[in-house]
């Protein structure tokens, strides 16, 4: 079932995604080689509790593994979603996909960002570059009217167009009081199909997109996706609500590109 939601709930949902993108940026001023995503993942736990929110994330259970265990996920390289914090220690050339959701007010917030772990090579920048445009052609087609297809069409054809693999098995997802709610969004389809946007539809859109092939594997912990040809993989996702004459985008990357200056993509 589709829940439209009113302006009251809007803004609801508006302070859970700003402090999702406040928490990324928290995460964003320790991100250089020789840091765990374990050190990651306290200070974000710490600063969502600290701001009077809890970790949506944590306890999630997966029907492949147990809950999961922190509070955000933290995909370095090849991995593409889910990935669990822990020791893995981040080395000069690697990214590092952070996906953070918060519940607060009865609402819910969710955004993800990859990060370049110091200098990376040219062809992965590129692909997080071309990612994140991605994602924000599918918002400009989160407008009353139009249909979820319209939004999937644009992304798979932004980053099809560039060679690269557009992964299937996961996508985007109505959010509000439930992080998960109706409907899903792929950023694979059909303009002009699909369930109709109207005003007050809240979805987050989550381009995940590969440097090589489209194919993922997920690892013996039941959470951690990987790309099948080990080659590198991008994500970035905003929570927004459908309009009349365009998308409002809830959360932010403003936070995060305030910390990381001329090195944001």
């Amino acid at each position: 079932m589709i829940f439209l939601k009113t302006e009251d709930e809007i803004e609801l949902l508006r302070q859970s995604n700003l402090l999702v993108g406040q928490t990324l940026a928290e995460v964003a001023k320790l991100i250089q080689p020789g840091v765990t995503t374990g050190e990651l993942n306290k200070v974000a736990e710490e600063y969502i509790r600290d701001h009077g929110a809890i970790p949506t994330f944590k306890g999630v259970q997966s029907q492949y593994g147990g809950p999961f265990p922190a509070a955000i996920c933290t995909s370095v390289n090849d991995q593409v979603v889910h990935g669990i914090p822990g020791d893995v220690v981040l080395r000069e050339g690697d990214i590092v996909s952070v996906d953070c959701g918060t519940y607060m007010n009865g609402f819910c917030g969710d955004s993800a960002y990859t990060f370049c772990v110091g200098e990376v090579e040219e062809e992965v920048r590129q692909l997080l570059k071309v990612t994140k445009e991605a994602l924000y052609v599918g918002i400009q087609n989160a407008v009353q009217g139009k249909r979820i297809g319209d939004i999937e069409y644009a992304i798979q054809q932004h980053c099809e167009s560039h060679s690269y693999g557009v992964v299937r098995e996961f996508v985007g997802h109505g959010i509000g009081k439930d992080m998960h709610e109706d409907p899903q969004v792929p950023n694979y389809g059909k303009r002009g199909y699909g369930t109709m946007l109207k005003k007050g539809l809240c979805i987050a859109i989550e381009p995940m997109i590969t440097l090589g092939s489209r194919q993922i594997v997920m690892e013996g912990d039941g959470w951690t996706v990987r790309t099948k040809d080990r080659k590198f993989a991008a994500h970035f996702e905003h929570t927004v609500a459908v309009g009349a004459a365009g998308a409002d985008i809830l959360s932010s990357f403003e936070f995060v590109e305030e910390v990381l200056g001329d090195k944001a993509i």
